[in-house]
């Protein structure tokens, strides 16, 4: 216990430097854009630096309904080619129905429909009518599914407008949590979040007549959409085919840009989304192709020539910035569904600040009063253990900066509290060679069995805490995530300076001086 190779010696400082390294940052926060990547300091929480707050439910009852909305399409192709008769084909909730009048034809039609989708459950009712349902296994899938999409979404779109260090999670069932610090202003982050961007093409039904547009009489299969506001020079409303004809999942990438001294967005297809739309355009050349966002038309221009390289532009009165959003937007996905905003707060600085020096005054008195019971206690051993104390915090904040952590107002009482248990494995080595002095050992046979004895009871004592933090990280969330990881790493980083650190000092001056008691 009391060797140290030159390589162990090495290794040592160095984990001991590295943590001053990154540590250093903290001291020059004011400068952190100038700072490469690889070298910031600890990004301060929501709590610490302000920002706002929002509480996000998703209306997942919308890819339920949207998933019977794309089933009622596929039975109506499906019995028109069957030649079976129906009527009252659509949504009621939960629940797409429809009417076979044809007794003779009710069976071919319940088979048909059993077979459009394995997750839907097809029931008889009355006089002809039939109900088709997702079963339960399906709707539970479908809504978790759009939670867990519409995370991932939210957070690539706050992720391209820069801003650092976002929290975003999901609370219960439904709902999403996004913390956004140092965002003062959140409307148009809000803006970006809550477009569900759903960017679909669709061919304009050019059967109907602009009087039956306006009277609301279409046929089967179209539907009336209104005009989006960036759509001025076009009519209010337009008459466009359900079927979508490309979707907008199957975009690559979406820049704003110039064309004729105007802001448009230019697009690209995946390989399969450029061979829909190549084909779409070659087999409609002097028809309308609808560009339908949210539920609105940006733009219907004529198709005037087969477009084969799986690129477009959306245009329209678009303004700069409208036009970096939605390239953002489509960049980053559409939203499975709409997002509902049902809470929101905006933390000012002030209290951050607050908590800022009020964390700070508790870790400075917490510190000095380690320092004054270690120093009164063991003495020069007590120096050394400060000095180690020193180390671990070092090594504590180095680290916090070099995986890019976020510290929040419980971190910070992690970081207090790590600084209390930091020296137990010192106190419980010291009095282990205490206690073997007064049993008549030697200076050195007492330094050696007090580490080895205590060896034991350290690692105990740490993996039992460690474990503790391990499930406040996993069953917790927000900031006692952030309190179970900063008092992880000082319970780690704590070990090594009592095992090490403090070890390496203690043999150096039994080594280096002549000294025949031991200085506790």
């Amino acid at each position: 216990m009391l060797y140290f190779a030159k390589w162990k010696t090495t290794l040592i400082v160095l984990i001991c430097l590295a943590g001053v390294v990154f540590s250093a940052p903290n001291a020059i926060r004011g400068a952190a854009d100038s700072l490469p990547d690889w070298w910031q300091p600890v990004t301060l929480g929501l709590d610490l630096q302000g920002g706002s707050y929002l509480l996000l439910e998703v209306e997942a009852d919308e890819v339920v309904a949207e998933h019977l909305e794309a089933l009622v399409e596929s039975a109506r192709a499906e019995l028109r080619t069957a030649r079976i008769r129906y009527l009252g084909l659509g949504v009621e909730g939960t629940t797409a129905t429809v009417t076979i009048p044809d007794a003779d034809q009710r069976g071919s039609a319940q088979r048909l429909l059993a077979g459009l989708d394995n997750a839907v459950e097809v029931t008889a009712g009355d006089d002809g009518q039939f109900l088709m349902t997702l079963n339960e296994q399906a709707m539970v899938e479908r809504r978790n599914q759009a939670v867990e999409q519409s995370i991932e979404i939210v957070r690539r779109r706050v992720d391209e407008t820069g801003t650092r260090e976002p929290t975003i999670q999901r609370q219960g069932q439904t709902r999403i949590i996004v913390e956004l610090p140092g965002v003062d202003d959140p409307q148009r982050i809000k803006d970006l979040i809550g477009r569900t961007a759903k960017l679909t093409f669709h061919l304009v039904d050019g059967r109907v007549s602009p009087e039956e547009l306006v009277a609301g009489r279409v046929p089967p299969g179209t539907e009336i959409l209104p005009a989006a506001e960036n759509n001025a020079d076009g009519p209010p409303t337009y008459p466009v085919r359900k079927r979508v004809e490309v979707s907008g999942d199957r975009l690559v990438d979406a820049q704003p840009s110039f064309q004729d001294n105007q802001p448009v967005v230019s697009f690209r297809f995946d390989t399969q989304g450029g061979r829909q739309f190549g084909r779409v355009t070659s087999e409609n050349v002097g028809v309308n192709l609808a560009i339908v966002l949210d539920g609105a038309v940006i733009s219907a221009p004529v198709i005037r020539e087969p477009i084969l390289g799986g690129s477009g532009i959306i245009s329209g009165s678009f303004a700069v910035q409208e036009t970096q959003d939605l390239a953002l937007l489509l960049r980053a996905g559409a939203l499975p569904a709409p997002l509902m905003v049902l809470e929101e707060r905006t933390v000012g600085p002030g209290l951050g600040a607050d908590s800022i020096r009020a964390g700070a005054l508790a870790s400075l008195l917490g510190f000095a009063l380690v320092v004054v019971f270690m120093l009164a206690s063991y003495g020069l051993f007590g120096g050394m253990a400060v000095v180690a104390l020193f180390v671990n915090l070092f090594l504590l904040l180095g680290t916090l900066s070099f995986l890019g952590a976020t510290l929040t107002l419980p971190g910070i009482a992690g970081i207090v509290l790590t600084m209390g248990m930091a020296v137990d494995a010192n106190v419980l080595i010291f009095e282990r060679m205490r206690e073997e002095t007064r049993n008549g050992r030697t200076l050195r046979n007492s330094i050696e069995t007090g580490f080895r004895q205590a060896f034991k009871a350290i690692v105990d004592a740490n993996v039992t805490t460690l474990v503790a933090a391990g499930l406040l990280f996993y069953f917790g969330s927000g900031p006692v995530k952030g309190f179970a990881v900063t008092l992880s790493i000082g319970i780690i980083s704590s070990m090594f300076t009592a095992v090490m650190v403090t070890r390496l000092m203690v043999v150096t001056w039994l080594r280096r001086g002549r000294a025949q008691a031991l200085p506790i």
